[in-house]
């Protein structure tokens, strides 16, 4: 169905605009991984740009959704989301789901254009002009965000495209053109700033997804959807041509290369790629700039208001990960090893490495659950709560297991079409993948406890779908408003017990709720209990329902795990 055109920035034209990137990104993700060069030829720019869009867009949505849902309800306000609104959830969706260093740039893009559109208050929209302004402090931002910039990068075509929509005169499709064109202006001069673009004869893979970013702009001011300049549609077929580059084949690099890394062509850089999410003070954030900028290279921090997105290249690792505990509190923490024969140090001419068998991807809710499932074998996604992870996010972590065979265990039923539509993309790309509709994670620990990857794959497929089907789950938590449950009317701050996703208990004691819980799912029987533990969980907690356990339920095995920040706190499951 045709787009209609917006006429105003407003909240609706910033949910289209998500959307029509998504889309856009989508269809040129392959073309941007496979000119990826600079200044590491790892293959991931596309991709990592889609990922980041996609958590923006979820953001959106569910914004969305929130008035949808709550008009009339008395919870939620009447009507539509304020363009302050729908500007804030995308930049915040950006924030988190940010990937690699062009991910990270787009990211402080949007940020910096959700200042300028936030600015005036629930105005419910803005004009050519409020385009113009927020497209100049967007890249404005971006530059500062990065600790040493470099032309020809993503950097150049988002301040040229602001300059060209600063001579622009008149509504928002006017200025969305004229910056449009000026970023493909921008995009086909990056091989003659940058030589290891020329010698490869590609235009840079950010530039180029920033610029499908601006086309989908065009498109939703105008309906119309431009073409690339001949310029750029030359060096990108030209690439696609000869196959370049290698790099694609590269995949367990995670990063599309940051700007400003290591020298020309990138080589010789430090070991490791050190990626984190910092609740921190502006002033913290300040100094750790200085200590990272001291420890390595390729250092980008973007974000604000306590919420910082942090990505470095360093050779000592664990002191990246120490500077960001003395600013606050760091987590969703990604390290990757730049060994001495892969894309970083040899220029992205390692050969592929050859795909295990099978592995299990798990989404799992905090640090401790994670370190347990990796420790199991398994490739886990960190999902912060409030935040769970988006499609493109599961692919790649399907990819990043780098297997023929794959169990999907998204521990969460809120994720079942995510996951789903996750496997059906891996499924595209030739991976055999099977979802195990696991609706917590003590199912998951469960299935991963009788997985036997030497087994015929139908087999210990159905041996894990077993395990899971016969675990009862349970978690304890705290309400955050009022609401109509199974049980009764709970209120804010009530402690909550819910066995197999539904309110069984209401009560004021986390201890107490939790040993209630656990009594009425022992009470049909059960051979071992899993308890996983949040940070904060109440002390002895653990300990009191392990006795109530030995005392009242003989032969029954009690299995404690700390979870970190998982949302919930406590979790049960029993088997």
């Amino acid at each position: 169905m045709a787009q209609v055109p917006q006429t105003f920035f407003d909240a609706l034209a910033v949910r289209t605009w998500c959307g029509l990137a998504l889309t856009a990104l989508g269809r040129a993700r392959e073309e941007i991984d496979a000119i990826n060069v600079y200044p590491v030829a790892d293959g991931d720019t596309g991709t990592n740009l889609y990922l980041t869009v996609e958590s923006a867009t979820t953001a959106v949505e569910a914004v969305f959704a929130g008035y949808e849902a709550g008009s009339g309800a008395g919870s939620v306000p009447a009507g539509k989301p304020s363009l302050a609104d729908a500007a804030r959830a995308m930049a915040h969706g950006a924030l988190i789901g940010a990937r690699g260093n062009s991910g990270t740039i787009l990211a402080q893009l949007l940020r910096g254009m959700a200042q300028v559109l936030t600015a005036e208050g629930e105005t419910p929209h803005t004009d050519g002009d409020g385009l113009r302004l927020a497209l100049r402090h967007a890249a404005d931002s971006a530059r500062q965000a990065v600790a040493h910039p470099v032309e020809g990068t993503v950097l150049s075509v988002a301040s040229a495209a602001a300059e060209a929509a600063e001579g622009a005169e008149g509504d928002c499709g006017t200025v969305a053109r004229a910056a449009y064109r000026g970023a493909c202006a921008a995009l086909a001069a990056t091989p003659g700033q940058l030589a290891v673009l020329e010698r490869a004869g590609v235009v840079d893979a950010g530039g180029r997804g920033l610029v499908a970013v601006l086309a989908a702009l065009v498109e939703t001011f105008t309906g119309e959807v431009p073409e690339l300049s001949g310029a750029v549609s030359a060096a990108v077929a030209a690439a696609a041509a000869h196959g370049r580059v290698e790099a694609v084949q590269v995949a367990d690099c995670a990063d599309d290369g940051p700007v400003g890394a290591g020298g020309e062509d990138g080589g010789g850089g430090p070991a490791f790629e050190v990626i984190y999410l910092l609740e921190a003070e502006d002033t913290a954030v300040a100094r750790l700039r200085q200590r990272l900028d001291a420890l390595g290279d390729s250092l980008v921090v973007v974000g604000g208001d306590g919420l910082w997105n942090v990505h470095v290249h360093v050779d000592d690792a664990g002191a990246a990960v120490e500077a960001g505990v003395e600013a606050g509190r760091p987590y969703r923490i990604r390290i990757t090893h730049f060994g001495a024969d892969d894309a970083h140090t040899r220029g992205g001419e390692r050969p592929p490495r050859e795909r295990v068998q099978r592995a299990v991807v798990a989404v799992v809710p905090g640090e401790g659950l994670a370190g347990l499932y990796t420790e199991a074998g398994a490739t886990t996604v960190l999902a912060r709560p409030g935040e769970p992870p988006a499609s493109g996010e599961l692919v790649e972590a399907v990819r990043r297991a780098h297997a023929r065979e794959v169990v999907l265990l998204p521990n969460d039923a809120d994720l079942r079409h995510t996951a789903a539509a996750a496997a059906e993309q891996a499924r595209t790309e030739g991976i055999r993948v099977a979802l195990i509709p696991t609706r917590s994670a003590v199912q998951g620990i469960a299935a991963l406890a009788v997985h036997e990857p030497d087994r015929r794959f139908d087999e210990d497929v159905v041996s894990m779908t077993s395990a899971a089907g016969a675990t009862r789950y349970a978690e304890v938590t705290v309400a955050e408003r009022q609401s109509w449950t199974m049980a009764g009317i709970c209120q804010a701050g009530d402690v909550l017990g819910l066995i197999d996703g539904d309110v069984a208990v209401i009560g004021s004691d986390v201890t107490a709720a939790a040993e209630t819980v656990l009594n009425r799912m022992l009470a049909a029987g059960g051979e071992l209990v899993t308890l996983v533990l949040g940070d904060e969980a109440p002390e002895g907690v653990a300990e009191h329902l392990e006795a109530r356990v030995r005392e009242a339920y003989l032969a029954v095995d009690t299995m404690v795990y700390r979870g970190g920040r998982q949302g919930a706190l406590v979790l049960i499951g029993v088997e």
